[in-house]
C-alpha cells in the first residue's frame, strides 16, 4: 500500500493525491532558478515506455539539430514556448536533502517548492530519417579492385556512423541496403562500380562455361569458382546479394537467383556513364550485354534513365532516383531544374521513394508542384510551384 505523504511535505509527491477542487501554497526553493538543465519533454503515449527504460538515443552533432531515435523511428525535438507559467516541483528527498534551515522553508504546512518556472516543453514530431549524410561520407571512398587490405580516406564503423547519422539503427540499416554497401573488415564501404561490375561478369561469364542457371545458382559452387578467379569471398556473396536473392536455404549455402531488373539497370547504368546515346544505339547495346536468360524491358529501367525528344530522334540518359536527395524540397528543386514540365508518367518514379510521416504524395504534389492540364483527355503536367 501507497504510503500517504506527510502532511507539510515540500516536494512534488504531495501533489500526486491532490483533488481537483483543492489547492496548495507554493514557496521559493532554496535553489529556485533557471535550471536550464532540467527540460519538458512532452511524449506520446507510444513512446513512454522507450525514454522509461532509456530505449532512445539523442543523435547529432554540434552544428546540427538534435533528432531522438527509437529502435526503429526518428523524431525532431523542437521547443515550443507557453503563455502560462509551468511550476516544476521536485520530489520530497530532493527538497528535504537540499534544506537550508531557512525559517519561512521549514514552516509545518502543506506547501510545494517551486525550483523552476518552466517557459515551455520540448516536443517531438517524426520525420524521415536524414540518410543524405550516410551516402555522401560512404562515398568519399570507396572500395575497389585496387585495394588490397588498406585504405586512404575516413572509414566509418557501425558505431561511427550512429554517431554521424541522424536515423534510427534500423532506418541506418535500410539504408545500407539501399546503398548496396557492405561491412567489409569491420567498415561499411560501398564497393566501386566499376569492380561490381568485373564480379558480375565473370560470374555471368561462369554460368555460361558451368552451365550454371541464373535462376538456379548454387552458392557453394558459385563462390569457390570466383574465389578461384582472384574475387574475395565477401565480395562474391556482396555480388550476389546485390544482384540477387537467395530463394532457398541449405547447409550447402543454399541456391540464388538473379534479379533480372538489377542486373538490366546495372548495365544500362554502365552504358550511359559516358553520356546520352541515341535510342536506337542504347537498345542495340544493352540488348547485347544482357544474358540470354534474362528477357530485358525498356520499363525495367523507370526511375533510372529518361528520354526526350530531339528532332526526330529520341535520346536516352541517365538520370537515376538513387542519386537525388531524400528531403524533398531538395528533391523538386532538383526535378525541375532538369525539365521546367513533367508528365506524371515520368515525375511519379522519382518521387515515390520519399518518406515524410504524415503526407501523401498528392500533399506533396500540392505543396511543390503546380498541377495544369490542357484538356479533359490530356495528361496532367506538373511545374514547379
Amino acid at each position: 500500500m501507497m504510503e500517504q505523504p506527510h502532511s507539510c511535505c515540500k516536494g512534488a509527491e504531495m501533489l500526486l493525491n491532490l483533488q481537483p477542487t483543492s489547492s496548495v501554497s507554493i514557496q521559493y526553493h532554496p535553489f529556485f532558478g533557471p535550471h536550464d538543465d532540467l527540460v519538458l519533454l512532452e511524449l506520446d503515449e507510444k513512446l513512454l515506455s522507450d525514454v522509461l527504460y532509456q530505449r532512445v538515443t539523442l543523435r547529432g552533432q554540434p552544428d546540427e539539430d538534435a533528432v531522438l531515435c527509437t529502435k526503429s523511428k526518428t523524431y525532431s525535438v523542437k521547443f515550443v514556448g507557453t503563455s502560462n507559467s509551468v511550476f516544476l516541483i521536485p520530489p520530497a528527498d530532493y527538497s528535504t536533502s537540499h534544506e537550508s534551515g531557512g525559517e519561512n522553508y521549514n514552516q509545518q504546512v502543506p506547501t510545494a517548492s517551486v525550483i523552476k518556472v518552466a517557459p515551455g516543453n520540448m516536443e517531438l514530431v517524426e520525420v524521415a530519417p536524414r540518410l543524405d549524410k550516410l551516402k555522401s561520407i560512404l562515398s568519399e571512398n570507396l572500395y575497389s579492385s585496387d585495394e588490397a587490405s588498406t585504405a586512404m580516406g575516413d572509414l566509418y564503423k557501425w558505431d561511427d556512423l550512429i554517431n554521424k547519422v541522424q536515423a534510427s539503427d534500423d532506418e541506418l540499416k535500410a539504408g545500407l541496403q539501399a546503398l548496396s554497401a557492405v561491412e567489409i573488415d569491420g567498415y561499411w564501404r560501398i564497393v566501386d562500380e566499376k569492380y561490381m561490375d568485373v564480379i558480375l561478369r565473370m560470374l555471368l561469364h561462369n554460368s555460361v562455361l558451368n552451365d550454371w542457371s541464373l535462376d538456379s545458382l548454387v552458392e557453394d559452387k558459385v563462390v569457390s569458382v570466383l574465389e578461384s578467379d582472384g574475387f574475395p569471398r565477401k565480395l562474391v556473396y556482396h555480388c550476389l546479394n546485390v544482384y540477387g536473392s537467395r530463394v532457398e536455404e541449405a547447409m550447402d549455402g543454399g541456391v540464388w537467383r538473379l534479379d533480372a531488373r538489377r542486373v538490366c539497370v546495372h548495365f544500362a547504368r554502365g552504358i550511359l556513364r559516358e553520356g546520352k546515346r541515341k535510342m536506337e544505339s542504347f537498345m542495340e547495346e544493352w540488348l547485347r550485354m544482357i544474358p540470354e536468360e534474362i528477357q530485358p524491358s525498356f520499363d525495367m529501367l523507370e526511375g533510372e534513365v529518361l528520354t526526350e525528344k530531339l528532332g526526330v530522334e529520341t535520346w536516352v540518359r541517365a538520370l537515376s532516383v538513387s542519386s537525388f536527395p531524400t528531403t524533398p524540397a531538395d528533391r523538386f528543386s532538383i526535378l525541375f531544374k532538369e525539365r521546367a514540365k513533367w508528365e506524371w508518367k515520368d515525375l511519379e518514379p522519382y518521387i515515390r521513394d520519399l518518406n515524410v510521416p504524415g503526407l501523401s504524395s498528392e500533399a506533396l504534389l500540392l505543396k511543390y508542384t503546380r498541377r495544369s492540364q490542357p484538356s479533359i483527355d490530356a495528361e496532367p503536367v506538373f511545374s514547379a510551384r
